[in-house]
């Protein structure tokens, strides 16, 4: 009568080997989309914190409020020295300048503080009514946005993603 063996064979060592593979590429896997994500959470608050500034900026000039209809602010993607420009124009220099990543640059000089391929659209739909669109390039494919800021500009409007801010400058008279 032979003793009964124990401990594993070699077939369950195996497939033990295979199931912890698969859960550390799941793992893996899974690591990945967060920093795809968290890349695409990072460049949505910049946005949005851009947007905000340049709505601060037109509200700050009221008079001159026209002056900031622009489209593809920032697209050439290169800082711009803005010495010299006053009002609208400075200001909106200073923010294209904002949109490249000039405000934050790596220890070689290059200008990293933005979003992928940031460029920003202001436009009037009506008097007194602003909307300022930015817009930059994602990392996943989403639905299209309905804004037409950088619309064909990354390659696949798939990848475009914006946000937008109304802006409503009040006209005051006196009578």
């Amino acid at each position: 009568m032979r003793r009964a063996e124990s401990g594993f064979s070699m077939i369950e060592v195996l497939i033990t080997i295979a199931i912890l593979m698969v859960g550390l590429l799941g793992l893996a896997s899974l690591q990945a989309n967060v920093a795809k994500a968290e890349l695409e959470a990072y460049q949505r608050a910049q946005a949005l914190v851009l947007v905000q500034e340049l709505s601060d900026r037109i509200l700050a000039n009221k008079r001159n409020a026209a002056s900031y209809v622009k489209d593809d602010i920032g697209a050439d993607g290169k800082e711009v020295d803005c010495t010299g420009m006053a009002g609208a124009d400075r200001d909106l220099c200073e923010f294209g300048n904002a949109l490249v990543g000039a405000s934050e640059k790596s220890s070689g000089g290059a200008a990293m503080g933005a979003m992928i391929g940031a460029r920003a659209c202001v436009t009037s739909p009506s008097p007194n009514f602003y909307m300022i669109t930015i817009a930059w390039q994602g990392v996943r494919r989403t639905a299209i946005p309905a804004e037409l800021c950088g619309q064909n500009q990354y390659g696949d409007d798939h990848l475009r993603r914006t946000v937008s801010f109304p802006v409503r400058v009040a006209t005051l008279t006196v009578t």
